[in-house]
């Protein structure tokens, strides 16, 4: 949506013009699956899906808070009490981000804010990353807190750790605050350093959304993470990143299976980023191809978070690519949706292959998103409303 229609629906919404508009997108993760928390390599991309918050400061401790998508609903708490869960779900990530910002000191001042967004929700393409990131650097804006865009990323990830429960890692967060315009970012999530990667211009992004409904259940999310953090602990490394493939294995017989299969793929996945790199620099299909295969082969038998609906829709667009496109599960798994890349001209194949026999086989309609590397967080001050 443009910035000025968003500007001029709150206005509409709270009789007064908005100071601002905070844009955060979306992203889609090209390789490195459940390493993030694990202190190791990802390779992200956001996209040009958005979630806009315009606001204003008020006079008192309120934050108030409506969202486009879900008409007449309103979300409402008070800065200067104890911040707790609400019944809005989509509400308590604005709470979220205002306990965690509170826990670290910072001063607030009561909001009011509009959201509007356009990122597929439940298609593992970080809607409510987006969304920490955009109330984040609202509240960064409006009061004068003086955040990095690293310490964005931190304080979203806080959120969903400490009031979400859900034990996600550093990426999400991340990419959508510091995304760039055509470029994938190598994200060393030990230390948040990062890497700007060219996406070559013959290569686009299709995300194909399984329309599985998704039950990413954050036990089984979370489980997956102890498991994790339990096999570290039994290789005397601090996390998987200081883990190999030959202290795995001389391991292995004092590890739970589930803790050897989880630490295989997370070993594994981290050696795939790098050389996926490398692939992406050198704009080399086939090494993509075949890293991007492992890792959904990993995600499937190592990490068991795929299901027959993506499972399915990975072989119908590799088959329909052939050598000239790479594909696998992106996300947090348990449904979602898969990431192809490919040449332009082959973007078709993938259209057909999927409209003609995915609902044939699981009885799910897929959507198909043909996208391009989009840029990180954006506040823009009132004054760039007008025209925007």
């Amino acid at each position: 949506m443009k910035l000025a229609i968003l500007a001029q629906k709150f206005e509409d919404l709270f009789t007064t013009r908005p100071e601002g508009v905070a844009s955060a997108p979306g992203r889609v993760n090209l390789i490195g699956e459940f390493t993030d928390y694990n202190n190791g390599f990802v390779l992200p991309s956001a996209l040009e899906f958005f979630n806009q918050i315009a606001f204003k400061t008020r006079n008192d401790d309120k934050v108030l808070v409506y969202s486009l998508q879900y008409p007449g609903q309103c979300d409402e708490f008070s800065l200067s009490e104890d911040i707790v869960q609400g019944d809005s779900q989509w509400g308590n990530y604005i709470r979220a981000v205002a306990f965690v910002l509170k826990a670290r000191g910072k001063t607030l001042t009561g909001m009011d804010m509009l959201i509007e967004s356009n990122v597929p929700q439940g298609a593992g393409l970080s809607s409510s990353a987006a969304l920490e990131v955009a109330v984040a650097g609202a509240f960064n804006k409006a009061c004068a807190l003086g955040l990095t865009l690293e310490e964005i990323a931190v304080i979203g990830q806080q959120a969903e750790n400490d009031f979400m429960h859900c034990q996600c890692g550093i990426m999400d967060q991340l990419i959508s605050a510091k995304g760039q315009q055509g470029q994938a970012l190598l994200i060393d999530c030990q230390d948040l350093s990062s890497e700007s990667i060219q996406i070559p211009t013959d290569l686009t992004l299709v995300i194909v959304n399984s329309n599985y409904p998704r039950k990413l259940v954050d036990s089984e999310y979370n489980q997956r993470r102890l498991d994790c953090e339990s096999a570290a602990k039994k290789m005397a490394a601090a996390t998987l990143r200081d883990a190999t493939m030959e202290t795995l294995h001389q391991a292995k017989a004092i590890l739970t299976e589930n803790e050897y299969k989880r630490a295989h793929h997370v070993i594994s996945e981290n050696a795939r980023v790098l050389e996926a790199t490398q692939a992406l620099k050198h704009n080399d299909m086939n090494a993509l191809r075949q890293l991007m295969a492992a890792s959904h082969s990993s995600l499937k038998h190592d990490f068991e978070v795929t299901v027959p609906a993506t499972d399915g829709l990975v072989e119908i667009c590799q088959k329909a690519l052939g050598d000239r496109g790479a594909v696998r599960m992106t996300g947090g798994g348990f449904g979602g949706a898969i990431v192809c890349l490919c040449r332009s001209e082959d973007v078709a194949k993938i259209q057909s292959a999927v409209t003609e026999q995915y609902f044939e086989r699981f009885n799910l309609q897929a959507s198909i998103f043909v996208c391009k590397a989009g840029g990180g967080l954006q506040v823009s001050p009132l004054t760039d409303l007008v025209d925007a």
